[in-house]
């Protein structure tokens, strides 16, 4: 094994440490818990938004009915203040306020009892509001609890990353530009891995055993000959 070739695996090492510290950094165990939580937390705001439009359209009603319950009794009391003030002396227009005041009384207790109906269906959407929020306010927590932790994962990895990165690069650039391209073209064709050890009859890249003339032509070529397996294409360092 040539300086060269022997360089070249060493840049293949660490290529393949980075590619695997990208792999641990994008498959975080927190990560795939996180999302689940993103879409509990979805899927709660939709149903939450259901659930207070209703809880809305309730209280509008609601106000609508105290709004209307005021002005019928606003109207009694002045009704029957006038009675009772001796501010009306007709008779006929007494027997009509009176009859004007029942049915005043009625109406009340009417809007009264529809205030009441809404006022029952309003209780169950403001428990399941208040449910939502609690269970919300949960998923918040552990959700900021799991993003440190991955930010702090994404750091030490990204220090390793950095770390195997400047030390490959000085080795990278002491090797011939062609064969460095050459190397990089198969490591993105092939899986991450541009070059391997010949491993006794077997290429260490795919592991498929060579034929024997084949290796024997590889173990006599000349030391600085490029050597690519037959299998897969790699480089093959001897």
């Amino acid at each position: 094994m040539t300086e060269t070739f022997e360089r070249l695996l060493e840049v293949q090492e660490h290529d393949t440490k980075v590619d695997q510290l990208r792999h641990r950094r994008a498959t975080l165990p927190e990560r795939g818990e996180l999302a689940e939580l993103e879409a509990r937390r979805a899927a709660l705001d939709a149903r939450t938004a259901g659930v207070r439009v209703e809880r809305d359209e309730r209280a509008e009603r609601q106000a609508t009915l105290e709004g209307q319950v005021e002005a019928a009794k606003t109207r009694k009391s002045e009704l029957e203040r006038r009675m009772y003030g001796g501010q009306v002396g007709s008779a006929r227009d007494l027997a009509a306020m009176d009859d004007e005041v029942r049915q005043l009384t009625r109406h009340v207790n009417e809007l009264e009892n529809r205030e009441l109906e809404v006022m029952e269906q309003l209780e169950p959407l403001d428990g399941e509001l208040q449910s939502a929020e609690v269970e919300r306010d949960g998923i918040d927590t552990r959700a900021g609890e799991l993003r440190d932790v991955v930010a702090q994962a994404e750091k030490e990895l990204d220090a390793q990353i950095d770390a195997e990165l400047s030390a490959r690069a000085p080795l990278a650039a002491k090797l011939p530009p062609e064969l460095l391209s050459r190397y990089e073209g198969l490591r993105k064709k092939l899986g991450g891995t541009g070059a391997a050890s010949l491993v006794g009859n077997s290429c260490g890249g795919c592991h498929l055993t060579l034929p024997a003339m084949e290796v024997d032509r590889i173990k006599h070529a000349e030391p600085d000959t490029v050597i690519t397996c037959d299998n897969c294409g790699r480089i093959l360092v001897r």
